[in-house]
């Protein structure tokens, strides 16, 4: 745990504080951090009787030719996890330091305290990424997948649902926002990670569809909070951890087909215009081009108001900026051309089919 990386930290950032020196040697007694370089990697016999004796060491200039390779100082055992695991050693006269040997003490070991969790931290996630790729490769049940749910005393268990959000803004720190979203949905029920630069995967475990939308609507607002740019999108349950690269390319899907203005989104609201790019692409195009022939871009942005205000020719009009019978004069058309009445069901229907293929698809 106390490397020399972290010793040379501790030592730069004491040292310019107290204005001493500050040496911090290893189990072995040996100096890995100090201001003097010439004394790196001798033997520090102080550091050696703190280490034996587990007590703080005094070492007076009357007696500094005791113990070899030691300068008048304090010299204290650091502890992590109630072991010594170093000794750290301020240079200067014991009798005029007070208490900068305990503060420097206290110090250093929630310094190696905070490396410790960060590092912690950082193996955790890692292991969920690793869980993610792996069920994304639909790999449910390979070793790394037991190994790191073993790791993290997490159980997999039905019913399962995915959800992706996508996140426009650069400066973000992940793995604070993925500490907020755990403590939103709870550690038990989601496993979270990046899996490219800026699009995090939540694998919902042992909620139902209900409780997992409440938990999402959480997250949602959360980000909404911090006024990211961001898309959200989340899957059917399903029961099968199988099924789950299925789940996650239902959320792209959803993503890429849906109107880019929406940032919360359900895979269940546009399962049917997913079916339709999941059509062979030429049978696809010609039931298309059958329909619509030479449709304009004047007369998609008709249907397609007239299509989202349930055919209701008045609601239609308000939201184009028409008059009523405009609105009723391009519907007209829009029949004699195409031979399909935008104003029943069945025929309506099929347009918006045509239509989803024909701009959609691009």
């Amino acid at each position: 745990m106390l490397t020399k990386e972290i010793a040379t930290a501790i030592v730069r950032e004491t040292s310019l504080r107290i204005n001493r020196n500050v040496n911090i040697m290893d189990i072995n007694g040996i100096i890995i951090a100090t201001m003097e370089p010439s004394r790196m990697n001798t033997i520090h016999e102080g550091a050696v009787e703190v280490l034996r004796s587990g007590k703080t060491l005094e070492i007076f200039q009357s007696e500094s030719e005791r113990w070899d390779g030691s300068q008048p100082g304090l010299n204290l055992p650091i502890i992590f996890r109630e072991k010594i695991i170093g000794v750290i050693g301020i240079t200067g006269n014991p009798e005029m330091m007070g208490d900068i040997g305990e503060l420097v003490k206290m110090t250093t070991e929630l310094m190696i305290n905070q490396v410790f969790l960060a590092t912690q931290l950082e193996w955790q996630q890692r292991t969920q990424e690793i869980i993610i790729e792996q069920l994304l490769e639909n790999n449910p049940y390979s070793h790394e997948v037991e190994r790191g749910l073993s790791r993290l005393h997490f159980q997999l268990d039905p019913p399962f649902m995915t959800a992706i959000i996508q996140i426009s803004d650069g400066e973000i720190q992940k793995q604070s926002l993925i500490q907020k979203i755990e403590a939103l949905i709870g550690e038990s029920y989601v496993i979270a990670g990046f899996i490219n630069f800026n699009q995090l995967i939540l694998a919902f475990s042992g909620l139902n569809e209900v409780n997992t939308i409440g938990k999402l609507n959480s997250v949602y607002a959360l980000l909404k909070k911090q006024n990211w740019k961001f898309r959200m999108v989340y899957s059917l349950p399903f029961e099968e951890l199988e099924k789950f690269q299925q789940s996650y390319y239902d959320c792209e899907l959803a993503l890429k087909i849906s109107d880019s203005n929406m940032d919360f989104i359900s895979f269940g609201h546009v399962e049917v215009k997913a079916l339709v790019h999941q059509l062979d692409a030429d049978i696809a195009k010609r039931f298309s081009g059958r329909v619509l022939k030479s449709f304009n871009a004047n007369q998609a942005e008709t249907l397609e108001s007239f299509f989202a205000n349930d055919l209701n020719i008045q609601k239609a009009a308000d939201a184009l900026f028409l008059h009523r019978n405009t609105l009723i004069y391009r519907l007209h058309k829009i029949m004699e051309e195409t031979g399909y009445d935008p104003r029943k069901f069945s025929d309506a229907l099929i347009l918006q089919i045509a239509m989803w293929i024909r701009y959609y698809r691009k």
